[in-house]
Order: structure tokens, then sequence, then C-alpha cells
């Protein structure tokens, strides 16, 4: 495996679904399941640019739905690794949908997946490091921290007096 470290630039992966028939509900809007699995493919390329490795969903924030994305609209993905830790990385997706005929073009989601990079018998192995260049990256590089304990009080795997970070934001010390 690499050591290099990496930049969220090399991870930046743009994929794009027009928005046919069979992808819709009785509404002619998109269906919530069709969408994030758009959204699972997108953000697994990702991660597989960063690791150089076969990777495996561990977790998809919360998404919300803050716009109908239509029969006809195309979609666009646009996902980036936003911080790697020891076999793990979390990537940040952005959903555009546009409809060409109008030239209308709307944010419809943003969430972040946890994916955990693995061998070919499925153990887990370390990831390079990621290494933020601008100050949009810097940020969610610091927030990725927060909702990575938030990820783990949710699912059982930390206690809420050991998520440092997050008191942080309630408590000063």
């Amino acid at each position: 495996m690499s050591t290099k470290v990496k930049s969220p630039k090399d991870s930046f992966t743009i994929m794009n679904e027009l928005v046919l028939p069979n992808d819709t509900n009785t509404l002619n809007n998109l269906m919530g399941g069709r969408l994030l699995h758009w959204m699972d493919i997108a953000a697994a390329i990702s991660a597989q640019k960063h690791c150089n490795r076969i990777v495996v969903t561990a977790s998809v924030d919360n998404v919300s739905f803050k716009q109908p994305i239509k029969l006809g609209d195309v979609i666009t993905i646009e996902a980036k690794v936003t911080r790697s830790f020891n076999t793990s990385v979390e990537v940040r997706l952005d959903v555009w949908a546009e409809n060409i005929p109008s030239g209308s073009r709307v944010k419809s989601n943003e969430a972040y997946y946890t994916f955990v990079a693995v061998d070919q018998s499925g153990r887990t192995i370390p990831v390079p490091e990621l290494k933020p260049e601008t100050e949009e990256e810097i940020e969610l590089f610091a927030g990725a921290l927060r909702r990575r304990q938030l990820r783990l009080i949710l699912s059982g795997k930390m206690l809420p007096n050991d998520a440092i970070e997050l008191k942080a934001l309630f408590f000063k010390e």
C-alpha cells in the first residue's frame, strides 16, 4: 500500500445521471432510494480513488431531501474525501438537480458517507493520509472529527463522555 499523502482533489468525483421514468414514483419525482444508490456509488468511487483499494460502506449520515427531483432532470453528484482516519475515510457529497430545458439548477442534497478500506480477504487496512489545501477543505477536515464522534456515539461504539471534540463545542474547559 502507498503511504503517499493525498489531497481531497485526488478523490474528486463527478457522476451524472438522467432521471428516467423507471427512477420515479407516482408523482414523477425521483425515488429517494434510487438517489441514495447513486450517491453510494459516487462516494465509493471517491473513496477508492483515495485508498487505491476496495472500500465498503460503513455509514451514511442523515440525508435530507431539500428539493424534489423531477422526471427528466439531470443529477450531478460531486464527491470527495474530507478526512482519512486509520482504516476509514469520510466522503462529502453534494447533489445538484438540473432541468436543462429551463436552465434551472438547484442543490437538492448533501451528505457524508464513511467507507472502510479492505484487502482481498475483507480485513481492514490502513488508508493514506489526507492533507486539506483550501479553506473549505480545512474546515471540512476539522469538522470530520466531530462528525465521526457523533457517528460512533449513535452506533454505540463510543460513550458520550469520551467525545472530547463534541464536548468542546458545548462546554468550556
